[in-house]
């Protein structure tokens, strides 16, 4: 199988480095040339991923943000050969897809929008693995959802990855549900690291701590578009949990301990329930 890979960063070098260990050819494109050079000189890619390797591609995976995705995108689409596959690993689907599914639409090729969950708050191709999807979900929106041929394509091509499971859904279902499960968490850590008490943390933190503030190093370009083009879900999350956190706050300065263990107990059955 040829496998194209647009950015060879974490996500990309990743599937490059797990394609290549199972004996696939990978073609790859980064806009920092020294990066896909580097990459070619490491094994892990054998050769540019340009108009001429494009068409003998049956799968691209392009893992940039969602502007950059689009208007790559748009540039070779009309180079795509009708028999490719092409998955974007963008963090939000709505905009991704409105603008993707009718570009394939016009040239032929089938797009498949495609999100997966793993990842590292360390970046880059120097920290890409070929386990990072070992067992993670994989999110995917197909143009249709009737299609048994295309269903069983994306199987083929995605095995070699090791991914534990698909979920299939609509962009929109995933752009609602992504707010909570991964744009929420990240917003949640990177305003809790702001405490002036976090400078006085070391020698008093352990497991809790980490745990929460593990994705508080991030992307902030990155992060920043994928926020804003789903700040209608994201606001919704943000304003749940104000309200979530004045409940607790009103406990505390009430001195109201019976509400603070209910808040308390209610959090703890919800997680349980949710983790059965």
């Amino acid at each position: 199988m040829n496998v194209g890979i647009v950015g060879i960063g974490l996500i990309g070098g990743s599937l490059a480095k797990v394609y290549k260990s199972k004996g696939h050819t990978v073609y790859g494109f980064d806009k920092d040339d020294s990066i896909r050079e580097y990459a070619q000189l490491s094994g892990v890619v054998d050769g540019e991923l340009n108009e001429k390797t494009i068409k003998d591609c049956d799968a691209i995976f392009i893992a940039i943000n969602p502007h950059d995705t689009v208007a790559y995108l748009k540039n070779v689409a009309p180079t795509i050969s009708k028999d490719t596959i092409v998955f974007d690993c963008c963090g939000i689907k709505r905009y991704i897809c409105e603008q993707c599914f009718p570009l394939a639409k016009k040239y032929g090729f089938t797009f498949v929008g495609g999100h997966p969950m793993a990842g590292s708050h360390k970046m880059g191709f120097a920290n890409s693995s070929a386990e990072l999807f070992i067992d993670a979900p994989m999110v995917l929106v197909p143009p249709f959802y009737d299609n048994p041929v295309l269903i069983g394509r994306i199987d083929e091509i995605l095995k070699p990855v090791g991914f534990g499971h698909f979920a299939v859904t609509t962009a929109e279902k995933h752009d609602e549900i992504i707010a909570f499960s991964s744009q929420m968490a990240h917003v949640i850590s990177n305003a809790f690291i702001k405490s002036p008490t976090a400078h006085e943390h070391k020698g008093f933190s352990a497991g809790s701590y980490l745990d929460l503030t593990r994705v508080a190093r991030l992307d902030a370009d990155m992060w920043a578009k994928l926020c804003m083009e789903n700040s209608d879900f994201l606001i919704k999350e943000i304003d749940a949990f104000i309200n979530a956190m004045t409940s607790y706050r009103n406990a505390l300065a009430s001195k109201d301990e019976v509400e603070l263990k209910k808040l308390f107990e209610e959090g703890s059955r919800l997680k349980k329930e949710l983790d059965s």
